[in-house]
């Protein structure tokens, strides 16, 4: 290690992409992450009594902490349990909760990397607009806490960009919380030209929850049923509560009804592939879904005019005369925010990437509604992965490909340059 230079092909780097749905981690080289698992974690306030403090078995975990406790990833969240909350240490997808923060990653290096995090270089995605303060505090909990020989941070949006092969384009991501169109040029964010809107999976699932209480379906969470009989279709569900459950949040609860919900958007809906019509969308073929409560139900407009709010908004009940953006206007405004020179490059390959693209017929209506709003001088080209691994762990892949290269590994920020330079040399290394 001479010259502040952390070279080597040996040393398995490792890649955290933490986004507002789900953890993915990894090491670099790989071609997806090891771990995936919720954002959300589970948190108990107060002293534990004696038969609480028992440790969780099988993949979950709980990790005690003073005045807190977690519990953290699939299994450990799914337990109903007295008292804990559901929270997220992201809120608008930059760090908040430090203390939570931590807990994620000291589970995800006990139970999923199952390595000592001093023989690990670390790369870390973080969202386009993470302030200096968050960027300099995550590099010192980085070397102080975990002792990491070195690190690096990198914007979600160019490790997309990069899965794509792509060192420049316009980066349509759309996850849980929010929907971006982020401009990369030569690997470097155009900060002038992203453009968020808050249409995203959460809207997605506010909207499913509407239409169930309009139409009278009762959301049961799996944990609440104890046996359920098969009925035909239309006809109530018959099934019997668990005895003796445990006085849960309400934060639980729905967390646990927005599964699902999810399960339900991911199985039914559907994106018209032109602009939503009563009488089209009353031919449609209709898609049978069973709940987990044994209710079987047909579906047939609703599956188009739920997803219809991302592209066209004004569809939305309680939305008029607001001023969010369609998917496809974030797109073309997004692009017009910056050089002229760039437009044809930016137009010229637009990476549709987040699970609601996963969404069917998302990328047909995407291009069909760009194609119509590209000046004709622009060439226009869509760039979505046929994969659904790569369109959901985009930015984890890119960052795998972009820490095991040869190349970036002068890159890195090692011991050596923070320990001589101090936290702010993040912001003059990692652009």
């Amino acid at each position: 290690m001479s010259g502040g230079v952390y070279g080597g092909d040996e040393v398995g780097a490792l890649v955290f992409d933490i986004g507002s749905y789900t953890v993915r981690a990894g090491y670099a080289g790989e071609d997806c992450p090891k771990a995936d698992f919720p954002t959300a974690v589970g948190a108990l306030a107060g002293e534990r009594d004696s038969e609480a403090m028992e440790t969780e078995s099988g993949n979950g975990d709980r990790k005690d902490k003073p005045g807190k406790t977690y519990f953290i990833d699939t299994n450990a969240l799914h337990v109903p349990r007295e008292a804990v909350e559901v929270c997220s240490p992201l809120k608008n997808g930059t760090i908040e909760d430090w203390d939570c923060f931590q807990n994620i990653l000291d589970h995800t290096y006990r139970k999923h990397i199952k390595s000592d995090a001093h023989l690990h270089p670390v790369l870390m995605s973080e969202a386009p607009w993470n302030t200096r303060g968050k960027r300099e505090k995550l590099t010192e909990i980085m070397f102080e806490h975990y002792g990491i020989p070195a690190f690096f941070l990198c914007k979600t949006a160019v490790l997309t960009a990069f899965a794509n092969g792509r060192s420049s384009g316009l980066v349509l991501d759309s996850g849980a919380t929010h929907t971006t169109a982020i401009p990369v040029h030569d690997g470097y964010i155009l900060q002038q030209g992203i453009v968020k809107s808050p249409l995203a999976g959460d809207f997605i699932t506010m909207q499913c929850r509407e239409l169930f209480q309009e139409t009278g379906i009762k959301i049961v969470p799996p944990y609440q049923i104890a046996s359920k009989e098969p009925v035909r279709e239309g006809a109530p569900a018959v099934w019997r509560k668990k005895d003796r459950l445990p006085a849960i949040t309400k934060s639980w609860h729905t967390y646990m009804c927005n599964e699902v919900i999810q399960d339900f958007q991911a199985t039914v809906l559907q994106v018209a592939d032109s602009p939503y019509d009563e009488q089209a969308a009353a031919q449609m073929p209709t898609m049978h879904f069973e709940f987990t409560n044994g209710y079987n139900c047909d579906f047939g407009a609703e599956r188009l005019k739920i997803p219809e709010g991302l592209f066209d908004p004004s569809n939305v009940k309680g939305l008029t005369g607001n001023t969010m953006l369609g998917v496809s206007h974030i797109v073309s405004t997004s692009v017009g925010m910056c050089d002229i020179d760039i437009r044809p490059g930016l137009y010229g390959s637009v990476i549709a990437t987040g699970g609601n693209t996963l969404l069917q017929g998302f990328t047909d209506r995407l291009n069909r509604d760009l194609s119509q709003k590209t000046p004709p001088s622009m060439r226009l080209k869509l760039i979505a992965s046929p994969s659904t691994v790569e369109r959901r762990f985009s930015s984890w892949i890119g960052g795998s490909i972009l820490a095991s290269l040869g190349t970036f590994q002068q890159m890195w920020i090692s011991k050596q340059e923070y320990e001589e330079s101090g936290k702010q040399c993040v912001e003059r290394k990692c652009p």
